[in-house]
């Protein structure tokens, strides 16, 4: 397997990453392994912390590459795959695939080197094992507490036409990587959440086991709604700011968090409202319809602003694919814009097929505004003529065969 060492496109001076400080000017991964990670047996990349530009054909492994670094996040990567599943060897004669695989990875903060590995270890249960500087770490969470990563990906071109729960999904990784605390909220209200299910399907569990998991269901779930709903007021600031400047190519989003504990937050102390979701939760078991509160069934709502377009204060589900793109790439931006002001620094931002449904208007803001957070951006396409506005402020590489190799930027 050839690795990639450092060539004339990657800086050769590592203080050309710095402030005069001493501070590292972004987060990103200098260093990336994988073993027998879907179709990669091994495979070593050594690059810097720009932008970096993957290339190549269809099924060269590509959005393998970022599922591995998605799980430098909290939950189950950018496929939400089993973790069983993710293993090199495929699955056979219909038994899961329990294949060990690991990620291994250097990554240049504003604190020095974190050195970070995570996998499946052999004959492990579904849960995979996390290490920070050699050190086994409590849970994904801690992850989130360095750096935050969040992605964009083909399939999720349909959010705003798919059901509540994707965009919740997408929303509550936004949420992670601004704050490494709403993992843990979110993890816990889901676990009580399920264990309530199950008692309820199956027909037993006594009042008093019922209570406890409504009381982890309220606190944890206001909690998290309450973090939602700070992530959405400040989306919002951030997004009208930006377009009260100038349109720019990208349009404004319009938020709004749509739910019974999203509207009673707005109306009452976030104690009263606890209280309100455990009455809710009671009265579901006693059969009254329509109760059952919680952040579960909370929708994100998006409307387009774009004043003087046709398309302006439309629901993105009426937009069209390529507004839905440049929606979703407006959000992310403005939230990566919010954790560098926040954390000091850019999320990691994994942007599967990006190009697609961007003319070269929207292609050269997209990548000006990447430039100038300093994020690391992990871009894939078919074509490295698509990325030739990011000249020398990104590094090349080619995909294929289940290798990695460097790759001379476009001229």
């Amino acid at each position: 397997m050839n690795a990639l060492r450092p060539n004339t496109l990657i800086s050769e001076n590592p203080a050309a990453e710095r402030t005069a400080s001493g501070e590292v000017k972004r987060v990103g991964i200098t260093r990336l392994t994988l073993t027998d990670f879907r179709s990669y047996h091994h495979l070593r990349l050594d690059v810097d912390a720009r932008p970096v530009v993957l290339t190549g054909p269809n099924g060269a492994g590509k959005t393998n590459l970022l599922e591995a670094l998605s799980f430098l996040a909290p939950g189950r990567g950018l496929r939400g795959a089993r973790l069983a599943h993710v293993g090199r060897s495929h699955a056979r004669d219909g038994d899961a695939n329990t294949t060990p695989w690991a990620v291994a990875t250097s990554i240049a903060t504003p604190a020095g080197r974190l050195d970070v590995g995570t996998g499946l270890a052999a004959g492990a249960v579904e849960r995979r094992t996390i290490q920070i500087d050699g050190q086994a770490a409590k849970g994904a969470v801690s992850l989130a507490q360095h750096f935050g990563v969040v992605w964009l990906t083909p399939a999720m071109d349909r959010l705003f036409l798919d059901g509540p729960g994707s965009r919740r999904k997408f929303l509550d990784r936004l949420v992670t990587a601004f704050d490494a605390d709403h993992a843990g909220r979110t993890a816990a209200y889901d676990y009580a959440y399920r264990q309530r299910l199950r008692l309820i399907r199956e027909g037993g569990g006594d009042a008093a086991w019922f209570a406890a998991l409504e009381d982890t269901m309220a606190r944890h779930g206001v909690a998290l709604a309450a973090a939602r709903c700070d992530l959405v007021a400040r989306l919002n600031r951030e997004l009208s700011a930006r377009t009260s400047v100038s349109q720019g190519a990208f349009p404004a989003a319009a938020l709004a968090l749509v739910g019974a504990v999203d509207s009673w937050l707005m109306e009452m102390p976030a104690v009263d409202v606890e209280d309100a979701v455990r009455r809710s939760l009671w009265d579901e078991r006693r059969g009254i319809v329509g109760c059952g509160a919680g952040p579960h069934r909370s929708d994100l709502g998006v409307a387009m602003i774009a004043p003087g377009h046709p398309s302006h204060g439309q629901p993105a589900a009426v937009c069209s694919t390529g507004e839905q793109k440049a929606l979703l790439i407006s959000i992310l931006l403005a939230q990566a814009r919010l954790q560098r002001a926040k954390r000091g620094h850019a999320p990691i931002l994994l942007l599967d097929e990006i190009v697609a449904h961007l003319d070269k208007q929207r292609r050269a803001a997209l990548f000006a505004e990447i430039v100038s957070l300093h994020a690391q951006a992990w871009m894939t396409g078919t074509d490295a003529i698509m990325f030739e506005d990011l000249g020398e402020n990104a590094q090349f590489l080619a995909a294929g065969d289940a290798q990695i190799r460097s790759h001379m930027r476009p001229t």
